[in-house]
């Protein structure tokens, strides 16, 4: 027999009852029931009970166990009494009569917990990843991410697609956030960097004629953590393609990206193909974002024409400045009461915004009285006049007088100024009835935008609109080329600088540059950037263009990108591509709240490896050997 074992802890069953085997492993739990002792042995293949009896040689030993020591028993497999099999182990039907008992490893005072899902500081746990790692949860999440990421490979060399490893020590990139920098010891006073993304590799590969590419990438950004995205490095699923234009990436990948997620979603819904697209514009104006998450059913609405020259001030004073817009949340079943209303103007208060404006629809008094028909006079309109019209009763036509007796009564501050028949069609609009609700955001779009879309998500969340148990894919297209950077005045790439214009060179020397779009897309999901990409630009005097409109001239561009300038000088293919984060997919199929949770060893927020103790201090060798001398602020 195997020195420590015949079997895995997953892999006994009622095949193997009355016959002998050697198991070795993690006590997860001791118990003692009357003298008898109970431990579930456990390794990365799963979990056996074993027994142990005063009547056993193994007993004293046993007695000395804790949670966490590592022990080899040997022993007798037999069934589990009557009554007592566990349903949710795969050894469930069996336990094994333990004989012989060594240990092989003592285990201190755990400094964290391993058995069961108790919630610990964050940094504990970090600074104890080996333990945290044994928590099943944790556990299965880290295999669910090897097996995604072996499903990726799989399906895109399916694809057609080779896998190229590319450069970890290379050349600075414009890539949207700060590099990590590695000092040459050969070329003192110069520096590495490690790759943002292998943007400009990948792209090289297709000018020497590999036509398609893919690689899990590892990528460094020294940048803040956020709870989406891994502070130093994470992991994205790159790819590159000659000769396609844009509906050729998205015909290949989106059948990549929805298989993985079938394959893993454990029977949740998944966008069957093909997947909206969606215009940069058209989601920032209906979701408030540029990564909707579309299981929340909210389309939001310009509802601006309703109140020019209204009777609700504050919006009608806003829209004399052409550039203001009033745009609707409708909020379905948000008008049972003004709680929710009150609820929400509260929040956005605490979002740092003076308030949200809202109209609630009651339950409407009556059906219209027909005795009343053609009398506007008549006796029955007394009790709903005022809420009726609020400016008085004075309509003649009594169709009007019965459409307004019969809808729904509109309450709330936007309401009471706005008059009835006007906030009557604001209603119509947004397709809402009795019990519903709207709410109101107004001024610049490009400002209010972020927080319209976070009052989306906060009424399809709290009213329970938003289905969280499915996937919802969108393609987002469109986006703009070029943005303008307030703070230096000046105009700055907006997405990736190695995307194709749309409209190409003439549309850079013709077009005001922020009128531009790229052939830049995205793939959203569930309110996550999922991927980005785009159609390059690999035409030399175009790239040269491109970058003169954002402050960077030519030799800027042959500095920094010499290698690809070079390279679309001699017969450049068309080509494009994309990236998809890994860590990010595994997150959304694993329902973990941050990365961390599907990461082995992160960092924590303040982007410290607590285990391995870095970064750290270099030492004074270190230093010399490097030329360098630090210039540290002052504390």
């Amino acid at each position: 027999m195997h020195r420590y074992r015949s079997h895995t802890c997953g892999g006994l069953s009622a095949t193997e009852i009355d016959t002998t085997a050697r198991l070795s492993g993690w006590c997860h739990r001791v118990r003692d029931h009357g003298g008898v002792l109970f431990i579930d042995l456990r390794d990365h293949y799963g979990m056996t009970q074993i027994v142990v009896d005063p009547d056993s040689p193994a007993f004293k030993a046993a007695e000395k166990v804790r949670s966490e020591w590592v022990i080899r028993v040997d022993g007798k497999v037999r069934a589990r009494p009557p009554g007592t099999e566990n349903a949710n182990l795969a050894t469930g039907q069996v336990e094994m009569f333990v004989t012989a008992l060594e240990v092989l490893g003592e285990a201190k005072e755990l400094p964290v917990p391993v058995f069961g899902d108790v919630e610990y500081p964050e940094d504990q746990r970090l600074k104890y990843r080996f333990l945290d790692l044994r928590r099943e949860k944790l556990h299965n999440n880290i295999m669910t991410r090897v097996k995604v990421i072996d499903s990726m490979r799989r399906r895109m060399k399916e694809a057609g697609f080779n896998e190229f490893s590319t450069p970890i020590l290379t050349a600075s990139s414009p890539e949207g956030a700060r590099d990590f920098l590695v000092p040459s010891r050969i070329h003192p006073g110069q520096f590495y960097a490690l790759p943002q993304a292998p943007q400009q590799y990948k792209q090289l590969l297709m000018m020497a004629g590999f036509d398609r590419y893919f690689q899990i990438a590892p990528c460094f950004r020294d940048e803040d953590p956020r709870a989406d995205r891994l502070p130093g490095e994470f992991y994205q699923l790159d790819v590159e393609m000659s000769f396609v234009e844009q509906d050729d990436v998205f015909a290949t990948m989106e059948p990549v990206i929805r298989g993985i997620f079938e394959e893993f979603a454990g029977g949740r819904p998944v966008t069957p193909s093909p997947w909206p697209r969606i215009p940069y514009a058209e989601a920032m104006a209906k979701y408030g974002s540029d990564k909707p998450d579309l299981r929340n059913p909210i389309v939001m609405q310009d509802v601006s024409e309703h109140f020019r020259g209204s009777g609700f001030q504050r919006f009608a004073r806003l829209l004399e400045d052409p550039k203001n817009r009033v745009w609707a949340i409708p909020a379905k079943g948000g008008g049972s009461s003004t709680k929710f209303a009150r609820q929400m103007d509260d929040w956005a208060k605490g979002e740092g915004q003076s308030g949200l404006g809202y109209i609630v629809w009651k339950e409407p008094a009556g059906s219209f009285p027909e005795e009343a028909f053609g009398d506007v006079n008549h006796p029955a309109f007394k009790e709903g006049e005022r809420r009726l019209l609020g400016f008085g009763f004075t309509r003649s036509v009594p169709e009007d007088v019965r459409a307004a007796y019969e809808a729904p009564e509109a309450i709330g501050p936007v309401a009471k100024n706005h008059g009835f028949y006007e906030t009557e069609a604001i209603r119509k609009q947004l397709g809402l009835e009795f019990g519903d609700a709207a709410f109101f955001v107004a001024g610049d779009p490009e400002k209010f935008v972020k927080f319209a879309g976070a009052a989306r998500n906060k009424v399809g969340e709290d009213l329970g609109l938003t289905d969280k148990n499915r996937f919802e894919f969108a393609w987002i297209t469109d986006f703009p080329f070029y943005e303008w950077n307030e703070e230096e005045k000046k105009i700055d790439f907006s997405h990736n600088p190695f995307s194709m214009p749309q409209g190409g060179l003439e549309a850079l020397q013709t077009q005001d540059p922020l009128s531009i779009k790229a052939f830049q897309y995205d793939i959203a999901c569930n309110g996550f950037e999922l991927a980005s990409g785009g159609i390059r630009n690999h035409k030399p005097d175009a790239m040269v263009k491109a970058f003169e409109l954002a402050g960077y001239g030519e030799e800027t561009v042959v500095e920094r990108f010499g290698g690809m300038y070079r390279a679309f000088q001699y017969g450049a293919p068309p080509h494009g591509g994309m990236a998809a984060g890994v860590d990010r997919i595994i997150m959304l199929l694993c329902d973990a709240q941050n990365l961390r949770e599907v990461a082995l060893f992160p960092m924590n927020q303040s982007a410290l490896d607590l285990l391995m103790g870095a970064p750290s201090a270099p030492s004074a060798r270190q230093l010399r050997e490097l030329h360098l001398r630090l210039n540290l602020p002052e504390k």
